[in-house]
């Protein structure tokens, strides 16, 4: 019997990577690109033009993936990381137009054991 706690909205967490990359030369451009593929690659979704983010089930899971990003920085910019509860991802209010917009959904994820 899988436990409730599991599946609290206090332990899933968001992985949120957001950077400020240089593209003023033509290697910087292609630094950008592979940091922005190896993200889709693990899993991150586009939330912002320089904003990605990940759906983790547990705060484990999500310190494997800032483990992979933190291995993938480009040698120059800015990048953050920040891991937020379910709970507090679901707070968010984002506006379009001063239209409030509905919160990212998290996609379908599977767990093998």
């Amino acid at each position: 019997m899988v436990s409730r706690a599991r599946f609290s909205e206090y332990r899933i967490m968001w992985v949120l990577v957001f950077f400020d990359l240089p593209t003023d030369t033509k290697k910087a451009r292609k630094d950008y690109a592979l940091f922005r593929k190896q993200l889709l690659q693990d899993g991150f979704t586009m939330f912002q033009f320089s904003m990605y983010v990940r759906h983790c089930p547990s705060a484990e899971n999500a310190d494997v993936h800032i483990k992979r990003v933190k291995r993938i920085l480009p040698p120059e910019g800015d990048i953050g990381i920040m891991r937020i509860t379910d709970k507090q991802f679901a707070d968010m209010e984002i506006f379009s137009c001063r239209q409030i917009r509905p919160t990212l959904m998290p996609s379908q994820q599977l767990e093998l054991f």
